[in-house]
């Protein structure tokens, strides 16, 4: 697809906040690509993902990966084109992943728990030429939605499934040995484009080089003392920033071994800690209590592990020490970031208290704490979190959406309310972007009133976040009904059929005869949260009292 018809057309790499970076030692100046063919001379028998049953190695990785990105060229795909791929934590996503670095193909992945409406915006967004995806997983039917959504997607030329059938294995077979047809890849061209919840209900597709994405990814293997070998398991969705940068770049990046989890199971976990000798994980706060609980139950304290970052949602302190207390060491800490600006701080691995208690230290970035105006202010002042490094995105394919993220000085406003120390302690309090972080998805507060709003028998919807015992965040929604108020089976049902990904659906419904509003009649979601929050945990504790 060629700069004119993608639509990132408008950006030139690197971007114009980005040229600070494009020479010096910023950045490696190599893809995953080059670097898997790198480790496929060194180490060819080296085993990359444990546990898998195909005992893939980094020899057979690589001419696995040379072989499809040359079946996609006989198809027609050329440097720029995106292809797209929704799967769990497959091996084949390792695959799909190498054949767009050694293609030139930019990757789009995407989460499996979206559905019709999610899958059709981002394909259709990015003009996807082709789309890997599951016939079936936990019970839904992939495949179908597929031919639902196919024909209003008209830049879709090929859908190939996975594990079902004989196309993929047929693609790899088909370019086997033609490695040295593929082209020479610019590292510092479009390699990702991710799609993130959007605030005003419509999702951003956040653009990562090679260059840029890789650059998160050393530095934090410097930071924890990552080494060649160690094995990472990684049970978050390859398909997000941080699953997707730790399970299936960091192998070819710093040499280590991936344990996929196809889903997260803390028992299973456990024993592949303890199978593996497993050295670290990235995850969401529910996988850190849940592995804690499991550990105590089982009696053990988990002595290989030396790191378990922890974000994408709340992280009480409390659930941080009782971690490090089962380790015996500062194993677990907070760490913060989003897909625009991947792992912005790297926590406190050798500090136990800030490890609970801040969100990390700033190693890689700036980080600004700004006004309302965009003005800077003082170390300990309270403000939106603005943030820029080499590590940052190069835009979204928006070119205004880019405008408004990012300031004349390159700093992205991430839209999070925090404060930053003198020695760059960075800890979040609160959030200025009308998101809801469930177990680490960000879901977009107005893409659920859209939908609420075209119901007959709602007036009004506005939708927030309530506390979740163990997701962090769940959905909760105030409703003004037009009449008798629907049922929260039939608000439910009514979410579910216009295509959103379950975890969108409402889990609490209230309703109101009006919504708090500022003098100029805006909704103070403020203080939704404030009555929910207080309402929940009121009863939680006179469920504990009980």
């Amino acid at each position: 697809m060629s700069d004119q018809t993608a639509p990132w057309g408008w950006l030139t790499p690197p971007a114009a906040h980005h040229a600070r970076y494009a020479t010096g030692e910023a950045w490696a100046g190599k893809t995953v690509g080059e670097l898997a063919r790198g480790w496929a001379a060194r180490l060819p028998d080296a085993k990359v993902f444990l546990g898998d049953p195909s005992g893939a190695t980094y020899a057979s990785l690589a001419e696995d990966g040379e072989a499809l990105a040359a079946a996609l060229r006989d198809l027609g795909l050329r440097e720029g084109d995106v292809i797209a791929f929704q799967l769990p934590n497959w091996i084949e996503a390792a695959v799909i992943n190498l054949a767009a670095a050694l293609g030139g193909f930019v990757i789009n992945p995407i989460v499996s728990i979206y559905r019709d409406a999610e899958v059709r915006q981002m394909l259709a967004d990015c003009r996807a030429r082709l789309f890997f995806h599951a016939e079936t997983f936990r019970n839904y039917d992939f495949a179908a939605m597929v031919d639902r959504i196919r024909p209003e997607l008209p830049d879709l030329t090929h859908a190939v499934p996975v594990r079902a059938g004989t196309a993929f294995a047929d693609l790899i077979e088909a370019g086997r040995g033609r490695g040295d047809s593929l082209p020479t890849v610019d590292p510092q061209s479009v390699k990702m484009i991710l799609y993130t919840s959007g605030t005003t209900g419509r999702a951003k597709g956040v653009l990562h080089s090679h260059d840029t994405l890789a650059r998160a990814v050393t530095s934090c293997a410097k930071h924890w003392g990552i080494a060649a070998g160690d094995a990472i398991l990684m049970p978050s969705p390859v398909t997000h920033v941080s699953g997707y940068s730790n399970g299936l770049e960091l192998p070819f990046l710093a040499g280590t071994r991936t344990v996929l989890m196809e889903s997260w199971n803390a028992a299973a976990a456990l024993d592949l800690i303890e199978t593996y000798q497993v050295r670290g994980t990235v995850a969401a706060t529910p996988f850190l209590a849940e592995l804690v609980t499991q550990a105590e139950a089982a009696g053990t304290r988990l002595p290989s592990m030396r790191f378990f970052a922890c974000g994408g949602a709340s992280v009480p302190p409390e659930i941080v020490r009782r971690a490090n207390a089962l380790f015996g060491k500062p194993v677990a800490f907070r760490v913060f970031g989003s897909s625009e600006v991947p792992l912005t701080t790297l926590g406190y691995p050798d500090d136990a208290e800030r490890a609970a208690t801040t969100d990390g230290e700033v190693i890689d970035y700036e980080v600004r704490v700004v006004d309302d105006m965009g003005a800077s202010l003082p170390p300990g002042a309270e403000g939106e979190l603005a943030v820029r490094g080499p590590a940052m995105f190069m835009g979204y394919a928006d070119r205004a959406q880019t405008a408004d993220a990012i300031d004349r000085d390159g700093f992205f406003r991430t839209g999070d309310i925090g404060t930053v120390s003198v020695d760059g302690a960075l800890c979040v309090t609160g959030r200025k972007k009308d998101l809801i972080i469930r177990g680490g998805e960000n879901i977009s507060a107005r893409e659920i009133e859209e939908v609420l709003h075209r119901h007959p028998g709602i007036a009004e919807a506005a939708v927030v976040a309530m506390p979740h015992e163990r997701l962090g965040e769940g959905v909760c929604a105030y409703l003004i009904a037009k009449g008798p108020p629907p049922s929260f089976a039939e608000i439910v049902a009514f979410v579910a059929e216009s295509g959103l990904a379950p975890q969108k659906r409402p889990e609490r419904i209230e309703y109101v005869e009006d919504l708090p509003r500022t003098a100029a009649g805006k909704v103070r979601k403020d203080q939704l949260r404030e009555w929910i929050a207080r309402d929940v945990g009121a009863k939680r504790d006179a469920r504990t009292s009980g």
